[in-house]
Protein backbone atom coordinates (compact mmCIF):
# COMPACT_ATOMS: atom_id res chain seq x y z
CA UNK A 1 0.00 0.00 0.00
CA UNK A 2 1.42 3.45 -1.00
CA UNK A 3 0.42 6.71 -0.84
CA UNK A 4 0.88 9.35 -3.15
CA UNK A 5 1.08 12.73 -2.95
CA UNK A 6 1.32 15.81 -5.57
CA UNK A 7 3.43 18.90 -4.75
CA UNK A 8 2.40 22.40 -6.52
CA UNK A 9 4.96 24.84 -5.87
CA UNK A 10 5.46 28.67 -7.13
CA UNK A 11 6.77 27.82 -9.88
CA UNK A 12 4.43 24.29 -11.05
CA UNK A 13 1.25 27.23 -10.24
CA UNK A 14 3.39 29.60 -13.04
CA UNK A 15 4.13 26.34 -15.35
CA UNK A 16 0.43 25.40 -15.01
CA UNK A 17 -0.24 28.95 -16.12
CA UNK A 18 2.05 28.10 -18.92
CA UNK A 19 1.21 24.88 -19.99
CA UNK A 20 3.64 23.00 -18.15
CA UNK A 21 1.37 21.05 -15.93
CA UNK A 22 1.94 18.03 -17.56
CA UNK A 23 5.27 17.32 -15.48
CA UNK A 24 4.88 16.84 -11.73
CA UNK A 25 7.08 15.10 -9.06
CA UNK A 26 5.12 12.45 -7.41
CA UNK A 27 6.17 10.91 -3.60
CA UNK A 28 5.21 7.66 -2.69
CA UNK A 29 4.65 6.29 1.23
CA UNK A 30 5.61 3.08 2.07
CA UNK A 31 4.40 1.03 5.36
CA UNK A 32 7.26 0.65 7.75
CA UNK A 33 8.73 -3.21 7.48
CA UNK A 34 8.19 -3.76 11.39
CA UNK A 35 4.48 -3.05 10.60
CA UNK A 36 4.40 -6.02 8.10
CA UNK A 37 6.13 -8.69 9.80
CA UNK A 38 3.66 -7.72 12.68
CA UNK A 39 0.65 -8.01 10.52
CA UNK A 40 1.87 -11.56 8.62
CA UNK A 41 2.87 -12.98 12.51
CA UNK A 42 -0.82 -11.86 13.59
CA UNK A 43 -2.60 -13.55 10.18
CA UNK A 44 -0.46 -16.80 10.68
CA UNK A 45 -1.40 -17.14 14.99
CA UNK A 46 -4.87 -16.83 13.73
CA UNK A 47 -4.57 -19.54 11.28
CA UNK A 48 -2.61 -21.73 13.87
CA UNK A 49 -5.72 -21.31 16.30
CA UNK A 50 -7.98 -21.86 13.90
CA UNK A 51 -6.38 -24.96 12.42
CA UNK A 52 -5.66 -26.49 16.21
CA UNK A 53 -9.34 -25.81 17.27
CA UNK A 54 -11.01 -27.07 13.97
CA UNK A 55 -8.63 -30.04 13.60
CA UNK A 56 -9.62 -33.70 14.62
CA UNK A 57 -7.58 -34.66 17.97
CA UNK A 58 -5.81 -38.05 18.00
CA UNK A 59 -7.79 -39.12 21.54
CA UNK A 60 -11.45 -37.75 20.10
CA UNK A 61 -13.48 -38.99 16.59
CA UNK A 62 -16.08 -36.86 15.20
CA UNK A 63 -19.35 -39.59 14.95
CA UNK A 64 -22.80 -39.06 13.92
CA UNK A 65 -25.38 -39.00 16.93
CA UNK A 66 -28.15 -41.08 14.75
CA UNK A 67 -25.54 -44.21 14.87
CA UNK A 68 -25.71 -44.37 18.34
CA UNK A 69 -28.14 -45.22 21.30
CA UNK A 70 -28.67 -43.15 24.00
CA UNK A 71 -29.73 -43.70 27.36
CA UNK A 72 -31.04 -42.42 30.95
CA UNK A 73 -29.35 -43.91 33.90
CA UNK A 74 -32.34 -44.80 36.24
CA UNK A 75 -33.75 -45.36 39.51
CA UNK A 76 -35.67 -48.32 39.57
CA UNK A 77 -36.15 -52.59 40.97
CA UNK A 78 -33.35 -54.86 39.55
CA UNK A 79 -34.71 -57.79 38.82
CA UNK A 80 -32.22 -60.30 39.80
CA UNK A 81 -32.32 -63.65 36.80
CA UNK A 82 -30.63 -64.62 33.56
CA UNK A 83 -32.96 -65.94 30.59
CA UNK A 84 -31.65 -69.24 29.20
CA UNK A 85 -32.49 -71.13 25.76
CA UNK A 86 -32.88 -74.51 27.94
CA UNK A 87 -32.90 -77.88 25.25
CA UNK A 88 -35.55 -80.85 26.27
CA UNK A 89 -33.59 -84.15 27.27
CA UNK A 90 -34.64 -87.23 29.02
CA UNK A 91 -34.21 -87.59 32.22
CA UNK A 92 -32.63 -90.94 31.92
CA UNK A 93 -30.99 -92.23 28.93
CA UNK A 94 -29.18 -95.56 28.75
CA UNK A 95 -27.18 -96.79 26.09
CA UNK A 96 -26.95 -100.13 24.73
CA UNK A 97 -23.87 -101.53 23.38
CA UNK A 98 -22.77 -104.72 21.09
CA UNK A 99 -21.12 -106.91 23.90
CA UNK A 100 -20.20 -109.37 21.48
CA UNK A 101 -19.54 -108.26 18.06
CA UNK A 102 -21.48 -110.90 15.98
CA UNK A 103 -24.40 -110.61 12.58
CA UNK A 104 -28.00 -109.64 13.06
CA UNK A 105 -29.73 -112.76 12.62
CA UNK A 106 -33.42 -111.59 13.88
CA UNK A 107 -34.40 -108.17 14.61
CA UNK A 108 -38.00 -108.24 17.47
CA UNK A 109 -38.81 -104.50 17.98
CA UNK A 110 -38.15 -101.52 15.84
CA UNK A 111 -36.61 -98.13 16.21
CA UNK A 112 -38.54 -96.06 18.61
CA UNK A 113 -41.05 -98.95 20.08
CA UNK A 114 -41.47 -98.26 24.08
CA UNK A 115 -39.64 -101.83 25.68
CA UNK A 116 -39.90 -103.11 29.00
CA UNK A 117 -36.68 -104.27 31.08
CA UNK A 118 -34.95 -107.37 29.70
CA UNK A 119 -37.08 -107.54 26.90
CA UNK A 120 -35.09 -109.61 23.99
CA UNK A 121 -35.01 -106.49 21.09
CA UNK A 122 -32.47 -108.92 18.40
CA UNK A 123 -30.32 -111.46 18.39
CA UNK A 124 -27.13 -111.99 17.36
CA UNK A 125 -24.70 -114.93 15.71
CA UNK A 126 -21.15 -115.45 16.30
CA UNK A 127 -19.63 -119.41 16.13
CA UNK A 128 -16.56 -118.53 17.11
CA UNK A 129 -18.08 -116.96 20.37
CA UNK A 130 -19.94 -120.21 20.24
CA UNK A 131 -16.95 -122.89 18.98
CA UNK A 132 -14.45 -120.58 22.20
CA UNK A 133 -17.68 -121.08 24.78
CA UNK A 134 -17.58 -124.86 24.46
CA UNK A 135 -14.19 -125.64 24.87
CA UNK A 136 -13.39 -123.02 28.00
CA UNK A 137 -16.63 -124.80 28.88
CA UNK A 138 -15.11 -128.33 29.19
CA UNK A 139 -11.68 -127.32 30.10
CA UNK A 140 -13.22 -125.76 33.07
CA UNK A 141 -15.37 -128.57 33.93
CA UNK A 142 -11.75 -130.96 33.75
CA UNK A 143 -10.73 -128.22 36.33
CA UNK A 144 -13.32 -128.80 38.68
CA UNK A 145 -13.68 -132.69 38.30
CA UNK A 146 -9.46 -132.57 38.75
CA UNK A 147 -9.96 -130.65 42.07
CA UNK A 148 -12.99 -132.80 43.38
CA UNK A 149 -10.79 -135.93 42.87
CA UNK A 150 -8.11 -133.82 44.70
CA UNK A 151 -11.17 -132.78 47.87
CA UNK A 152 -11.69 -136.86 47.39
CA UNK A 153 -8.23 -137.74 48.37
CA UNK A 154 -7.84 -135.47 51.22
CA UNK A 155 -11.19 -136.62 52.78
CA UNK A 156 -10.13 -140.23 52.48
CA UNK A 157 -6.91 -138.91 54.27
CA UNK A 158 -8.81 -137.35 57.43
CA UNK A 159 -10.88 -140.44 57.60
CA UNK A 160 -7.53 -142.40 57.37
CA UNK A 161 -5.69 -139.80 60.34
CA UNK A 162 -8.91 -140.81 62.21
CA UNK A 163 -9.26 -144.29 62.18
CA UNK A 164 -5.39 -145.03 62.80
CA UNK A 165 -5.88 -142.49 66.08
CA UNK A 166 -9.17 -144.61 67.06
CA UNK A 167 -6.78 -148.26 66.64
CA UNK A 168 -4.07 -146.69 68.22
CA UNK A 169 -6.29 -145.64 71.00
CA UNK A 170 -7.75 -148.62 71.60
CA UNK A 171 -4.71 -150.35 71.46
CA UNK A 172 -3.16 -148.08 73.91
CA UNK A 173 -6.61 -149.03 76.54
CA UNK A 174 -5.67 -153.03 75.62
CA UNK A 175 -2.17 -152.25 76.45
CA UNK A 176 -3.15 -150.57 79.74
CA UNK A 177 -5.74 -153.22 81.05
CA UNK A 178 -3.04 -155.99 80.18
CA UNK A 179 -0.47 -154.06 82.37
CA UNK A 180 -2.66 -152.88 85.20
CA UNK A 181 -3.77 -156.86 85.13
CA UNK A 182 -0.08 -158.08 85.30
CA UNK A 183 1.60 -155.89 87.60
CA UNK A 184 0.29 -156.97 90.54
CA UNK A 185 0.75 -160.33 89.32
CA UNK A 186 4.53 -160.29 89.12
CA UNK A 187 5.43 -158.21 92.52
CA UNK A 188 3.84 -161.52 93.84
CA UNK A 189 5.95 -163.43 91.26
CA UNK A 190 2.57 -165.04 89.59
CA UNK A 191 3.92 -163.67 86.07
CA UNK A 192 7.47 -163.88 85.04
CA UNK A 193 9.70 -160.72 84.47
CA UNK A 194 9.96 -161.30 80.78
CA UNK A 195 6.51 -161.58 80.19
CA UNK A 196 5.32 -158.90 82.72
CA UNK A 197 8.30 -156.79 80.57
CA UNK A 198 7.39 -157.54 77.72
CA UNK A 199 3.71 -156.16 78.61
CA UNK A 200 4.90 -152.93 79.73
CA UNK A 201 6.87 -152.43 76.41
CA UNK A 202 3.90 -153.28 74.76
CA UNK A 203 1.72 -150.43 77.04
CA UNK A 204 4.71 -147.85 76.34
CA UNK A 205 4.95 -148.49 72.56
CA UNK A 206 0.89 -148.21 72.27
CA UNK A 207 0.79 -144.87 74.44
CA UNK A 208 3.98 -143.51 71.80
CA UNK A 209 1.90 -144.42 68.72
CA UNK A 210 -0.85 -142.88 69.90
CA UNK A 211 0.69 -139.68 70.31
CA UNK A 212 2.38 -140.18 67.02
CA UNK A 213 -1.02 -140.46 65.22
CA UNK A 214 -2.41 -137.30 66.81
CA UNK A 215 0.56 -135.06 65.90
CA UNK A 216 -0.06 -136.91 62.31
CA UNK A 217 -3.88 -136.11 62.46
CA UNK A 218 -3.22 -132.71 63.29
CA UNK A 219 -0.89 -131.76 60.88
CA UNK A 220 -2.70 -133.20 58.32
CA UNK A 221 -5.44 -131.49 59.13
CA UNK A 222 -3.83 -128.31 59.36
CA UNK A 223 -2.70 -128.89 55.56
CA UNK A 224 -5.80 -130.54 54.50
CA UNK A 225 -7.76 -127.56 55.53
CA UNK A 226 -5.52 -125.16 53.90
CA UNK A 227 -5.33 -126.79 51.06
CA UNK A 228 -9.34 -127.13 50.90
CA UNK A 229 -9.72 -123.88 51.24
CA UNK A 230 -7.73 -122.92 48.25
CA UNK A 231 -9.57 -125.61 45.69
CA UNK A 232 -12.67 -124.30 47.18
CA UNK A 233 -11.71 -121.20 46.13
CA UNK A 234 -10.19 -122.27 42.46
CA UNK A 235 -13.18 -124.27 41.90
CA UNK A 236 -15.46 -120.93 42.33
CA UNK A 237 -13.25 -118.76 40.35
CA UNK A 238 -13.67 -121.84 37.66
CA UNK A 239 -17.61 -121.70 38.37
CA UNK A 240 -17.11 -117.45 37.82
CA UNK A 241 -15.10 -118.29 34.74
CA UNK A 242 -17.67 -120.35 33.15
CA UNK A 243 -20.37 -118.01 34.06
CA UNK A 244 -18.98 -115.17 32.28
CA UNK A 245 -18.19 -117.48 29.31
CA UNK A 246 -21.81 -118.33 29.13
CA UNK A 247 -22.74 -114.63 29.77
CA UNK A 248 -21.15 -113.92 26.66
CA UNK A 249 -22.77 -116.31 25.07
CA UNK A 250 -25.84 -115.15 26.00
CA UNK A 251 -25.01 -111.32 25.53
CA UNK A 252 -26.14 -112.46 21.63
CA UNK A 253 -29.15 -112.27 22.47
CA UNK A 254 -29.74 -108.11 22.97
CA UNK A 255 -31.91 -107.33 25.51
CA UNK A 256 -33.61 -103.71 26.91
CA UNK A 257 -31.27 -102.64 30.24
CA UNK A 258 -34.63 -100.61 31.60
CA UNK A 259 -38.18 -99.65 30.44
CA UNK A 260 -38.27 -96.94 28.09
CA UNK A 261 -38.38 -95.69 25.02
CA UNK A 262 -36.15 -97.55 22.00
CA UNK A 263 -34.19 -94.47 20.07
CA UNK A 264 -31.21 -94.54 17.50
CA UNK A 265 -31.56 -98.62 16.48
CA UNK A 266 -31.22 -98.86 13.03
CA UNK A 267 -29.32 -102.00 12.79
CA UNK A 268 -30.46 -104.40 10.13
CA UNK A 269 -30.75 -107.98 9.49
CA UNK A 270 -27.17 -109.30 8.22
CA UNK A 271 -25.35 -106.64 9.35
CA UNK A 272 -22.42 -107.19 11.20
CA UNK A 273 -21.54 -105.56 14.88
CA UNK A 274 -18.17 -105.27 16.20
CA UNK A 275 -17.45 -105.57 19.81
CA UNK A 276 -18.53 -102.67 22.06
CA UNK A 277 -20.26 -100.96 19.08
CA UNK A 278 -23.39 -98.60 20.25
CA UNK A 279 -26.76 -99.44 18.59
CA UNK A 280 -29.24 -97.31 19.96
CA UNK A 281 -30.46 -96.11 23.60
CA UNK A 282 -33.30 -96.22 25.62
CA UNK A 283 -34.81 -92.82 27.24
CA UNK A 284 -37.00 -93.11 30.29
CA UNK A 285 -40.09 -92.05 29.03
CA UNK A 286 -42.71 -88.71 30.66
CA UNK A 287 -39.41 -87.60 32.70
CA UNK A 288 -37.56 -84.96 31.25
CA UNK A 289 -34.73 -82.33 31.97
CA UNK A 290 -33.17 -79.38 30.68
CA UNK A 291 -29.97 -78.23 29.64
CA UNK A 292 -28.92 -74.72 28.74
CA UNK A 293 -25.77 -73.08 28.32
CA UNK A 294 -25.21 -70.15 30.55
CA UNK A 295 -22.32 -66.83 30.12
CA UNK A 296 -19.20 -67.29 31.59
CA UNK A 297 -20.04 -63.94 33.59
CA UNK A 298 -22.14 -65.82 35.60
CA UNK A 299 -20.29 -69.19 36.77
CA UNK A 300 -19.69 -67.50 40.15
CA UNK A 301 -23.35 -66.99 40.59
CA UNK A 302 -25.23 -70.33 39.46
CA UNK A 303 -25.48 -72.90 42.12
CA UNK A 304 -27.08 -76.05 42.64
CA UNK A 305 -31.12 -75.88 44.19
CA UNK A 306 -31.52 -72.27 42.54
CA UNK A 307 -35.16 -71.82 40.79
CA UNK A 308 -36.11 -71.36 37.52
CA UNK A 309 -39.43 -70.87 35.50
CA UNK A 310 -41.11 -70.90 32.15
CA UNK A 311 -43.64 -71.02 30.12
CA UNK A 312 -45.38 -72.97 27.69
CA UNK A 313 -48.96 -73.95 26.37
CA UNK A 314 -49.95 -71.02 28.37
CA UNK A 315 -49.08 -72.77 31.66
CA UNK A 316 -45.83 -71.43 33.91
CA UNK A 317 -43.59 -74.38 35.21
CA UNK A 318 -41.01 -74.29 37.56
CA UNK A 319 -37.49 -76.08 37.85
CA UNK A 320 -34.25 -76.00 39.77
CA UNK A 321 -30.80 -76.41 38.98
CA UNK A 322 -29.39 -79.96 39.89
CA UNK A 323 -26.13 -80.38 38.48
CA UNK A 324 -23.32 -77.60 36.86
CA UNK A 325 -20.57 -78.35 34.17
CA UNK A 326 -17.89 -76.03 35.64
CA UNK A 327 -15.84 -76.71 32.05
CA UNK A 328 -16.33 -73.52 29.57
CA UNK A 329 -16.56 -73.86 25.89
CA UNK A 330 -17.03 -70.89 23.41
CA UNK A 331 -17.83 -68.53 26.33
CA UNK A 332 -20.46 -70.79 27.90
CA UNK A 333 -20.84 -73.34 30.50
CA UNK A 334 -23.54 -76.05 30.70
CA UNK A 335 -26.34 -76.55 33.36
CA UNK A 336 -29.24 -79.59 34.36
CA UNK A 337 -32.47 -78.24 35.42
CA UNK A 338 -35.43 -80.27 36.87
CA UNK A 339 -38.57 -79.84 36.75
CA UNK A 340 -40.38 -79.13 40.22
CA UNK A 341 -44.20 -80.83 40.63
CA UNK A 342 -46.04 -81.17 36.76
CA UNK A 343 -43.83 -81.88 33.55
CA UNK A 344 -44.85 -80.10 30.66
CA UNK A 345 -46.85 -82.01 28.19
CA UNK A 346 -46.08 -82.86 24.93
CA UNK A 347 -42.75 -81.86 24.75
CA UNK A 348 -40.38 -83.86 22.57
CA UNK A 349 -36.62 -84.53 22.68
CA UNK A 350 -34.27 -81.78 21.55
CA UNK A 351 -36.91 -78.99 21.89
CA UNK A 352 -35.83 -75.47 22.89
CA UNK A 353 -37.65 -73.76 25.59
CA UNK A 354 -37.48 -70.15 27.07
CA UNK A 355 -36.22 -70.56 30.43
CA UNK A 356 -35.73 -67.41 33.14
CA UNK A 357 -32.91 -68.50 36.32
CA UNK A 358 -33.20 -66.65 39.27
CA UNK A 359 -29.99 -65.70 41.13
CA UNK A 360 -31.36 -63.24 43.68
CA UNK A 361 -34.19 -61.23 45.31
CA UNK A 362 -35.27 -58.22 43.37
CA UNK A 363 -33.58 -54.96 44.93
CA UNK A 364 -33.92 -50.98 44.40
CA UNK A 365 -30.72 -49.85 42.45
CA UNK A 366 -29.61 -47.41 39.32
CA UNK A 367 -30.09 -48.54 36.69
CA UNK A 368 -28.55 -48.45 32.63
CA UNK A 369 -30.38 -50.42 29.83
CA UNK A 370 -28.25 -53.56 28.74
CA UNK A 371 -26.73 -52.71 25.51
CA UNK A 372 -23.82 -54.51 23.38
CA UNK A 373 -21.39 -51.28 24.90
CA UNK A 374 -20.76 -54.14 27.69
CA UNK A 375 -18.80 -56.39 25.36
CA UNK A 376 -16.28 -54.00 24.79
CA UNK A 377 -15.93 -52.23 28.07
CA UNK A 378 -16.50 -55.16 30.57
CA UNK A 379 -18.48 -52.74 32.66
CA UNK A 380 -15.10 -50.97 33.59
CA UNK A 381 -15.59 -47.73 31.73
CA UNK A 382 -18.99 -45.90 29.38
CA UNK A 383 -19.31 -42.81 27.60
CA UNK A 384 -20.99 -40.03 28.99
CA UNK A 385 -23.03 -37.64 27.07
CA UNK A 386 -22.46 -33.72 27.81
CA UNK A 387 -25.61 -32.20 28.97
CA UNK A 388 -25.78 -29.87 25.58
CA UNK A 389 -25.26 -33.32 23.76
CA UNK A 390 -22.78 -32.31 21.40
CA UNK A 391 -19.95 -34.57 23.16
CA UNK A 392 -19.11 -37.56 25.10
CA UNK A 393 -16.22 -38.30 27.20
CA UNK A 394 -15.28 -41.63 28.59
CA UNK A 395 -15.79 -42.43 32.23
CA UNK A 396 -14.52 -44.91 34.78
CA UNK A 397 -17.58 -46.87 35.98
CA UNK A 398 -18.33 -49.47 38.21
CA UNK A 399 -21.15 -51.92 37.53
CA UNK A 400 -22.95 -54.86 39.07
CA UNK A 401 -25.39 -57.43 38.28
CA UNK A 402 -26.86 -57.98 34.47
CA UNK A 403 -30.17 -58.81 33.21
CA UNK A 404 -31.98 -59.41 29.90
CA UNK A 405 -33.09 -55.68 30.20
CA UNK A 406 -30.79 -53.94 32.78
CA UNK A 407 -27.73 -53.39 34.15
CA UNK A 408 -27.16 -52.36 38.08
CA UNK A 409 -24.94 -49.29 38.31
CA UNK A 410 -22.74 -49.73 41.30
CA UNK A 411 -20.42 -45.99 41.50
CA UNK A 412 -19.40 -43.68 38.85
CA UNK A 413 -22.78 -42.78 36.88
CA UNK A 414 -25.52 -40.53 38.65
CA UNK A 415 -29.96 -40.62 37.48
CA UNK A 416 -30.88 -38.57 34.89
CA UNK A 417 -27.07 -38.59 33.25
CA UNK A 418 -27.47 -40.14 29.75
CA UNK A 419 -24.96 -42.40 28.54
CA UNK A 420 -24.09 -44.36 24.83
CA UNK A 421 -25.09 -48.18 25.06
CA UNK A 422 -24.76 -48.91 21.71
CA UNK A 423 -21.58 -51.05 20.43
CA UNK A 424 -18.56 -49.00 20.80
CA UNK A 425 -17.05 -50.13 17.19
CA UNK A 426 -14.56 -48.10 15.66
CA UNK A 427 -14.40 -45.82 18.59
CA UNK A 428 -13.46 -47.88 21.64
CA UNK A 429 -10.22 -46.54 21.86
CA UNK A 430 -10.83 -42.45 22.08
CA UNK A 431 -11.46 -41.07 25.21
CA UNK A 432 -14.28 -38.52 23.58
CA UNK A 433 -16.67 -38.34 21.01
CA UNK A 434 -17.87 -35.51 19.11
CA UNK A 435 -21.91 -35.59 18.19
CA UNK A 436 -22.53 -34.35 14.89
CA UNK A 437 -26.22 -33.48 14.21
CA UNK A 438 -27.24 -34.41 17.15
Amino acid sequence: MSIVRIRRGAADEANANHGGAMDREIVRRRLPLAWKAAIGGAVLLFAALGFFWFAPRGDSQTIDASRLAVSEVTRGTFDDFVPLRARVTPLLTVYIDAVEGGRVEKMLVEDGATVAKDQLIAMLSNPDLQLSTLRDQAEVEQQINSMRSQELALSQTRLANERAVLESRLALEKARRQYDREKPLAAKGFVPTKTFADTSDQFDYERKRLEVAQRTQANDEKMQSSQLDQLRASASSLQSSLAIAHANLDALNLRAPVAGQLSGFNVQVGQSLQRGERIGQIDSPGHNKLIAGVDEFYLGRVAVGQKAELETGGQRYRAQVTKIYPQVQNGQFQIDLQFIGAEPQGVQRGQTLQVRLTLGDPSPARLIPNGAFYNETGGAWIFVVAPDGRSAVKRQVRLGRRNENFIEVLDGLDPGERVITSPYTGFADKDRLVLANP
